[in-house]
């Protein structure tokens, strides 16, 4: 690791940093300030409520909320599924591609509307065009937005006054896509494109090289997919290697700027939480804490790769890595990665050293808010401060409140049921298929490291994450099924009662701080999060840790190998 990859790693977080604070303030007027925008949007938004025979006037409760989300992303499903299962009779397939496989296209249509992204296939040899575009790139865009409209209901839900009401949500759904994912999409697609990122509905080309043998070279619509896949925390690839294919990151600037653009608006909704709550230091306060989080992990990670492998003679492995771009943009990404809802992959993650794959297994486990996906990271982290708040009052005996509202039996219940459903997925996901012959078959590695390729894969799952840890066969009935119903249940298990408890905080009464409150945006409160965070974390998923990716760091540096 030389000094330019400090630098790099510097200016990253640094940008990060300097934008969130801008971006989330815009977001939270695209929501909340009807005069932000000029008369002809206003025009335009109204004439398509008018033409979707929508109310935007009409206040939603979180039942409501919730059942038309439900109603939204069923119908995304239907609409994926099918394009898969029709793809041969339909147009923009220059390739003739046959339909997709019934379990397949199930696990693809789950895994986009959930804004997981989880590929089993290899996109350029199994989506036409027009699935790509009309299936893929718009779940990529809608997903996000469903995202991010929850996470924005659940700050209404925080901070309004009293009363049932969190908001529209296909107001909220067309304002996150209208005028913050696809302006940003629009820019990043054309800033790809002069960088070289293929654009094209032409036919794939063939290339005889000059050993004789003939190459196909993929075209296809990719700049515009690979935009919105990072903006959206989305991750699913036009391609099958993902961002390591030079037609899909072809430059160091193309890199970063994906790189910058994961983590770009889960960073910003942060800010936007603290202009809902009127207090700039509830937004640095959980900040800080996805910050110090994002930090260790990277520091671990970049120091188990350059510690070197004692099975290779202590050299650093570049096997799986991005040799254009080097090792430090490799862990760089397979962090930022890990941390947001993005399933992205510059380099192969089970060729990271054990401590390395570790780590992202890891922030995935956490649920990925670390700054986490586009609103579900935010949603997600406040779990885990509703979580922190309840704690710290029955330490002290006092009665736990955030941002003035009362934190009672209700919204705690909703908490354990969003933190606990998601890493049951996980587990018993994980130990069911180590002993199922039909799971076992699909694995490339025996010993801890094939345990740890299923435990990523349900991780991944369940946490809406969409990397692989590659090695292991997951487009089979048995994974398809699998992961798809883990997509599900991580995904909805923990939205659900999200806006449970955004409906049920709606209601209370906010009160002013007393001399009994407990300060939510102070230093101590963000190493009390952090330690919940990790000890939820450790309690749950550490003996399974210890079966993987541990005990193969230990065997690594032992010199054994299995």
């Amino acid at each position: 690791m030389n000094v330019f990859d400090v630098i790099q790693i510097a200016i990253s977080l640094l940008v990060l940093l300097l934008i969130g604070p801008y971006l989330g303030s815009f977001i939270y007027k695209i929501f909340e300030d009807e005069h932000l925008l000029p008369r002809f949007l206003r025009k335009i938004e109204n004439g398509f409520y008018r033409t979707c025979s929508i109310d935007s006037k009409i206040q939603m409760n979180w039942k409501t909320y919730t059942v038309a989300m439900l109603v939204f992303n069923a119908v995304g499903f239907a609409i994926v599924f099918l394009l898969q299962m029709f793809q041969a009779y339909l147009p923009l397939n220059p390739q003739n591609l046959p339909i997709v496989s019934w379990h397949s296209a199930f696990n693809t249509a789950v895994s986009f509307m959930t804004n997981t992204n989880w590929q089993g296939y290899s996109g350029e040899s199994t989506m036409s065009y027009l699935t790509q575009m009309l299936g893929l790139t718009v779940q990529n865009f809608v997903s996000a937005a469903t995202g991010i409209a929850v996470a924005v209901a659940l700050c209404r839900g925080l901070t309004r006054p009293q009363g049932k009401k969190i908001g529209n949500f296909w107001t909220d759904l067309y304002r996150g896509t209208i005028y913050l994912l696809l302006p940003l999409s629009i820019l990043l697609a054309l800033v790809l494109s002069f960088e070289g990122v293929v654009q094209s509905f032409a036919p794939y080309l063939k290339i005889t090289g000059l050993d004789g043998i003939e190459q196909i070279i993929p075209q296809g619509p990719a700049a515009s997919q690979v935009a919105i896949k990072q903006l959206g925390t989305n991750g699913g690839g036009f391609f099958g290697v993902n961002s390591a294919h030079p037609l899909e990151n072809p430059t160091p600037f193309s890199n970063w700027l994906q790189l910058i653009s994961i983590l770009l608006i889960p960073v910003s909704l942060v800010f936007t939480f603290g202009e809902y709550a009127k207090s700039k230091r509830q937004a640095w306060a959980i900040f800080s804490a996805m910050a110090v989080l994002l930090v260790v992990g990277l520091g671990v990670s970049l120091y188990a790769e350059y510690s070197g492998n004692p099975l290779l003679g202590g050299i650093v492995s570049m096997e799986g890595k991005e040799t254009r771009f080097g090792i430090a943009n490799s862990i760089l990404w397979s962090v930022f990665t890990t941390s947001a809802s993005n399933g992205s992959v510059n380099a192969m993650h089970s060729s990271l050293s054990p401590l390395s794959g570790a780590i992202a297994m890891f922030n995935i486990m956490l649920g990925e808010i670390i700054f986490g996906g586009a609103g579900a990271g935010l949603y997600g982290m406040i779990l885990f401060v509703l979580m922190t708040v309840f704690l710290s009052g029955l330490m002290v005996g006092r009665t736990p409140e955030y941002l003035g509202k009362k934190i009672e039996s209700r919204e705690i219940q909703m908490v354990i049921l969003g933190l606990l459903l998601p890493s049951a997925c996980i587990l018993l996901g994980a130990g069911l298929s180590s002993v199922f012959p039909v799971a076992l078959s699909s694995l490339a590695n025996q010993g801890p490291h094939g345990l740890s390729e299923i435990l990523y894969a349900f991780s991944s799952a369940a946490g809406n994450n969409g990397s692989a840890f590659a090695g292991l066969n997951a487009n089979t009935v048995y994974y398809n099924l699998a992961l798809g119903i883990a997509m599900l249940v991580g995904r909805f298990g923990v939205i659900i009662p999200i806006l449970c408890i955004a409906g049920s905080m709606a209601e209370k009464r906010q009160a002013a701080a007393g001399s009994g409150t407990f300060p939510t945006d102070s230093a101590l409160f963000v190493l009390l999060l952090i330690g919940v965070i990790l000890i939820v974390g450790g309690l749950t998923f550490l003996p399974t840790l210890a079966l993987g990716p541990v005990i193969e760091h230990l065997l690594m540096v032992q010199g054994v190998t299995f």
